[in-house]
Parts: structure tokens; C-alpha cells; sequence
């Protein structure tokens, strides 16, 4: 009963990891024709940064405040302070290289997953509007750590922690707005409401062609003959995933939580990775198969964490 159960959640996340990656592939073949360049993909990303995630967040906290759900945003938000603090500690006793610019991109690698671009439309999909309200916790504290502990570690100044940049960070940004509104009963109407809502949607589509972008400049025959490569790669697909699930299930933390922190775990390395590597000069060129070979293996390893989250937590 329990494999046919497994195997049932497999097949309905695999389904729905291959949408995001069909979007992906569509992306990828404009950055081969040249339809999507540097220059559009940077400002789709714009868009995506300080228009539609602010709006998803929004979007996913208009509903009725009540004390028990403060309570489990509470815990959601503990979950995953823990969850990252977890994977930070993990990525330190694991890459230990003294090549530095190599082992702050392997460790950053493995502890910030793209939560935001691939895990909110996944989380939607498989949860409804309860795995964007929850995904949108996770990426607030994923953003919080990751333009204190991330920009730190990746430029190895701690002159770089800039309290303007927290504070106006879009998606912790939006998730203050969007708690106020929660906490203070504010219902938006309708003709702000659906503009909202329509722009949300768009954390979906537009994300998943920006990945499609990247992947098609990468290298991705040296992205799998770097045996740190695989190592970083099982560590952010399985072994954080996995751990969390178990955890998570022992504290009876509620189910959906767990569903929706998993997903979140299991996703691939964030792009930001990338970014954070060029801009501080790590290693940039192993950033990048990091980014893509996570991406292309997360096609079978996030339905197999999710299915198995889905079953044990049950």
C-alpha cells in the first residue's frame, strides 16, 4: 500500500515538474535562437524581482487572520531559519577546500536553493493557495539569510551587510506589506485585487524562461566532470530534502508546511549563486554548473523527495 501510495505522489509531482521543465525547455531554445539575450532576460528577472514576487507574496497572504494561523506562520518561519541554519552548518563541514573562491561558491551552492523562481509555482500547483502562502515564508527567510549570511560569506566583508539593502529588498518588502494587510483585516478590492492576482501568475511562466536562458549558456558537459559538482549536487537534492522531511515529521510539524518546505529545499541551487560568484570574483564558471546541473537533475530528484515527503508525512 505504501509503494502504491509513493508511486501515486511521484507521478503527480513528476507531472507537474514536467510543466515548469516544458516552460524551461521553451526558454531554452529562445536563448538558442536568440529571441531572449542577456539584456531581456536580466530585465525579465527585474520584472519578475520587484513586480510579480511582491505581488505573489500579497496575493498569497489576502485571506482571514486568525490566531491559529499566526501561530503556524510562526512555525513555518522557525522551520525555516532551521532549515537554512541546518544547511549552512552542513556546507561548512562538507567543503572545506583551500581553494576559497572554489569552496564559498560550493558552500553558498548548497545552502540557498531557487525557493522563489522554481519552488513557488511547484508549491501552487501541488498545494493550492496554502503552498504559495507557505512558499512566500521560506523566501522571505531565504532573502533575509541570504543578503546577511550569503553576502557575507560570498565577498568575505562584513562591511557589505547594508541594512538599506534588507529593507528594500522586494520580496521581504512584499511580504511586509502583505502581513500588515493579514494582520490588520484588510481585504484589497477587487480592482486592485485582480491586477495583483494576474501579475502573481506571472511567478510562474516568466521565471521558468529565464532558467531556460541560463541553461543554454552554460557548459553542461563540464557541468557533470566536476566531481565537487556531484557532491554539492546530492548535498541541495537530496540529503537537505530528505533531512528536513525527516525532522519536520517528528516534530509533527503540519503537513502542508512540510510539503511546501520541501519542495522549497529540494529545488536547485539559486542563480543567485551565480551572481553573488561574478560580482565578488569566486569562481563563477563553477557556479554555473552548480546552477545547471542541479537544475537538469532536479527533473528526478524533486518528484522522489516530494513523493517521499508526501508519504511519510501523512
Amino acid at each position: 500500500m505504501e509503494v502504491l501510495i509513493l508511486t501515486e505522489n511521484f507521478v503527480m509531482i513528476a507531472q507537474q515538474v514536467l510543466v515548469l521543465f516544458v516552460l524551461i525547455a521553451v526558454g531554452f531554445l529562445c536563448g538558442k535562437k536568440g529571441i531572449l539575450t542577456d539584456s531581456s532576460s536580466h530585465h525579465i528577472t527585474d520584472i519578475v524581482l520587484y513586480v510579480v514576487t511582491p505581488c505573489v507574496m500579497i496575493s498569497a497572504f489576502q485571506r482571514e487572520f486568525t490566531l491559529d494561523l499566526l501561530g503556524k506562520i510562526l512555525i513555518a518561519a522557525i522551520c525555516a531559519s532551521l532549515i537554512i541554519a541546518g544547511s549552512i552548518a552542513l556546507a561548512k563541514i562538507i567543503f572545506r577546500n583551500k581553494n576559497e573562491a572554489r569552496s564559498k561558491v560550493l558552500q553558498f551552492a548548497v545552502v540557498f536553493s531557487n525557493c522563489g523562481f522554481m519552488s513557488l509555482p511547484l508549491q501552487k500547483a501541488v498545494l493550492g493557495d496554502d503552498g504559495w502562502f507557505y512558499g512566500s515564508i521560506f523566501v522571505a527567510v531565504f532573502n533575509i539569510f541570504v543578503w546577511t549570511y550569503g553576502l557575507v560569506s560570498m565577498s568575505g566583508d562584513k562591511k557589505q551587510l547594508s541594512i538599506k539593502k534588507l529593507a528594500f529588498n522586494p520580496g521581504l518588502v512584499g511580504v511586509l506589506i502583505a502581513i500588515i494587510l493579514f494582520v490588520c483585516r484588510i481585504h484589497l478590492p477587487y480592482i486592485i485585487s485582480q491586477p495583483v492576482e494576474y501579475l502573481a501568475d506571472l511567478n510562474t511562466p516568466l521565471p521558468m524562461l529565464v532558467i531556460g536562458f541560463y541553461l543554454s549558456k552554460a557548459d553542461l558537459k563540464k557541468a557533470f566532470t566536476d566531481v565537487s559538482t556531484y557532491i554539492a549536487m546530492t548535498v541541495r537534492l537530496i540529503v537537505i530534502p530528505v533531512a528536513a522531511t525527516l525532522i519536520m515529521a517528528l516534530f509533527k510539524v503540519d503537513t502542508v508546511i512540510i510539503i511546501a518546505f520541501v519542495i522549497a529545499s529540494a529545488a536547485p541551487t539559486a542563480a543567485t549563486t551565480t551572481m553573488f560568484a561574478a560580482k565578488f570574483n569566486r569562481d563563477a564558471e563553477l557556479s554555473v554548473s552548480v546552477v545547471a546541473s542541479t537544475t537538469l537533475v532536479s527533473i528526478i530528484t524533486m518528484p522522489l523527495v516530494v513523493a517521499l515527503a508526501q508519504t511519510i508525512s501523512v
